[in-house]
């Protein structure tokens, strides 16, 4: 004896409409609570990197300070991070050894913002500068590039 299943009627389904909206806006509603039970740490961020990698370098500007993590660094390719903690747009510039020519510069750097300086260095003397309000000699420091053995 062949047993068939009883067909469904127009419009019915096998699990219930409801049943299937209500899973959707509760996996729906679901995902931001678990994505905030995950670890958000990266190893990517300037400042995560700053500690272990000597050519990651942060730099904290505000209106009247230009703070590096470090005064030095290994030849090669620098990443300058640069967060403007001040209330006026800034910049940051990395001067040759004379503070006139610019090796490297991040402009329009607004308040509460970080943009990264990213270039290649080769081992000397520089200057490095914040400008506050884009203006200016800006707040100046020395700063040497050793030579890594690197190209």
């Amino acid at each position: 004896m062949i047993m068939s299943r009883p067909s469904r009627q127009a419009g019915e389904f096998a699990v219930p409409v409801r049943t299937l909206i209500l899973a959707s806006t509760c996996a729906v509603f679901a995902m931001p609570l678990l994505a905030g039970c995950t670890d958000n740490t990266t190893t990517d961020s300037p400042a995560a990197t700053a500690s272990t990698d000597p050519r990651a370098l942060t730099v904290q500007a505000t209106d009247s300070e230009c703070k590096l993590s470090a005064t030095s660094a290994p030849s090669g390719t620098l990443t300058f991070a640069v967060t403007n903690g001040g209330q006026k747009v800034t910049e940051f510039y990395l001067y040759g050894e004379d503070g006139k020519r610019i090796i490297g510069e991040v402009e329009n750097v607004g308040p509460g913002i970080t943009r990264e300086l990213v270039l290649k260095v080769e081992p000397g003397s520089y200057i490095t500068a914040c400008k506050p309000g884009m203006a200016g000699d800006g707040l100046r420091a020395p700063f040497s590039v050793s030579d890594s053995g690197e190209e």
